[in-house]
């Protein structure tokens, strides 16, 4: 599949509620008495496909019944198991109308950023949504209209795609798709024709190897302040390499930004380049300015970057 096609999901395995299934379709109809309980009311269905996602986009026709509200009808991304974390966004959220949420093991649900009363929503009317995914930036798209806009903390992990849903139903999920886009790595180093050679001759080529897209903020063009365009690019990134060989503020600054954002780090320096006592605890790829010391640290790199997004 290239990046940008999206390639529909027909195979599905329902894993609690009671599912109807069909060519291009799968329905939640509620669940059996067995699965309710004074201790969990919610009537809640999961479904599983082996489609696994970490970047890009999934698409989905959604359709509530013909009383919608206390009815969600959400996408599952990042998940591993029911005793792991993972994300839910969609249509519904505790008496919004669209709502993107968290599930932590032995805390339950948290809604991260919901819009819209739940009272606007209309039964029978199908909804078509689309979720993007760009490093930990995750937006929801209905009808073509963008309404979720959402920094995950810390990165998901490359897991599978699957649908969640709450209430009495019929909860119908059409032409489900998806459509991945490689790994983005965001760059953070000084402007210099030193550190220009370094991206240009090792990082950017040991990246786009493993299939994975790597770019500095003069790669961005477009109007608009730097800085925000910096954050951007470190919201949208799988994956960030900063060299820290100077002490530049504009780096550590970067840096300290990806830190809070629990995103995966690679740090490179130069051989015997002094570290601030903030990082001195961190694994670091020490170079060489030399012809072996380039391939030195291309192998350190290709095995960090391998490591870190599980290729």
């Amino acid at each position: 599949m290239m990046p940008g096609e999206f390639e529909l999901i027909e195979n599905w395995v329902p894993i609690e509620g009671i599912w109807q299934q069909d060519h291009h379709s799968i329905t939640f109809t509620g669940v059996d008495d067995s699965e309710e309980s004074g201790d969990s009311p919610r009537k809640r269905g999961i479904a599983l496909s082996g489609t696994r996602f970490s970047s890009g986009r999934i698409k989905a026709c959604i359709t509530l019944p013909e009383e919608p509200r206390r009815n969600y009808g959400h996408i599952l991304i990042g998940f591993m198991s029911l005793e792991s974390r993972f994300i839910s966004i969609g249509i519904g959220g505790q008496q919004r109308a669209y709502g993107v949420g968290e599930y932590l093991p032995g805390s339950g649900w948290n809604l991260l950023q919901s819009t819209g009363s739940a009272a606007n929503l209309e039964g029978n009317r199908p909804y078509f949504i689309e979720v993007g995914l760009d490093g930990q930036r995750l937006t929801l798209s209905v009808d073509s209209v963008k309404l979720l806009d959402y920094i995950l903390n810390g990165s998901l992990s490359r897991e599978q795609v699957g649908l969640y849903s709450q209430g009495d139903g019929p909860i119908k999920f059409e032409s489900v798709g998806v459509s991945t886009e490689p790994y983005a790595a965001f760059v953070v180093m000084q402007f210099t024709p030193q550190f220009d050679m370094l991206f240009d001759e090792v990082i950017r080529p040991v990246c786009e190897g493993l299939g994975i897209s790597a770019y500095r903020a003069s790669d961005i063009y477009r109007p608009g302040v730097i800085l925000q365009d910096i954050l951007q690019g470190l919201d949208g990134s799988n994956v960030v390499i900063a060299d820290v060989t100077p002490a530049n503020p504009n780096v550590f600054y970067e840096l300290g930004y990806s830190h809070a954002l629990k995103k995966p780090v690679i740090l490179l320096a130069e051989r015997d380049t002094p570290l601030p006592f903030d990082i001195s605890g961190y694994r670091v790829i020490f170079y060489d300015n030399t012809i072996g010391g380039k391939s030195a640290v291309e192998t350190d790199l290709r095995s960090h970057l391998t490591s870190i997004l599980g290729e």
